[in-house]
């Protein structure tokens, strides 16, 4: 049985979605960000119990299979992007229709009627949020984080940060703003 997942966006997410299959004594098959697929398919008095521990946590056990597709996409890119490893030519389209079978343009309808955001602006979003967290902790040269995000060019990451956050990279790093987003919270 495979549940979908809402607010799974980071590791230790994965983690704490561990310890309440376990709490739950339900065993899982594997578990990847905003999903688990369970060994066995428990009774409804257990997914009940499952999904009320969940949501104490700050998760959400999803039925609705339109909020699935939604939360799927979003798990997709949010991993995308954490992997700092997007291609200069990296298509949204292309990498989304490779993990779901479904017509792009019905897809991305979709997503913006809930999200009030288009999967691509949810996309680049998520990038600077990744920018935020590198710079905030000096991990890496504004070129190097340009290139890990698939920038064509560091000027081209700082006019889409400065137009996003109303400051260049370097303001930011400068002001120390550590004004970063929850990952499950960035939409606008």
């Amino acid at each position: 049985m495979k549940l979908i997942i809402r607010n799974m966006v980071c590791p230790r997410c994965i983690t704490s979605v561990e310890q309440i299959l376990k709490k739950n004594k339900l065993e899982a098959k594997h578990i990847r960000l905003g999903e688990v697929e369970l060994n066995s398919d428990p009774d409804e008095t257990v997914l009940k119990k499952f999904a009320d521990d969940l949501k104490q946590t700050g998760f959400e056990l999803l039925d609705d299979q339109k909020m699935q597709l939604i939360e799927q996409i979003k798990n997709l890119l949010i991993q995308k992007v954490q992997s700092g490893n997007v291609e200069e030519h990296f298509s949204v389209i292309k990498y989304l229709t490779e993990y779901i079978f479904k017509d792009y343009s019905a897809i991305s309808k979709l997503f913006s009627e809930v999200e009030s955001v288009t999967i691509e602006q949810f996309f680049i979003l998520q990038k600077i949020e990744k920018t935020k967290e590198w710079l905030v902790y000096n991990e890496q040269s504004l070129s190097q984080i340009a290139f890990d995000l698939g920038y064509s060019s560091t000027q081209h990451l700082s006019n889409q940060f400065k137009k996003l956050t109303g400051m260049t990279p370097s303001q930011f790093k400068r002001l120390g703003a550590i004004q970063r987003k929850p990952i499950d919270s960035v939409k606008n």
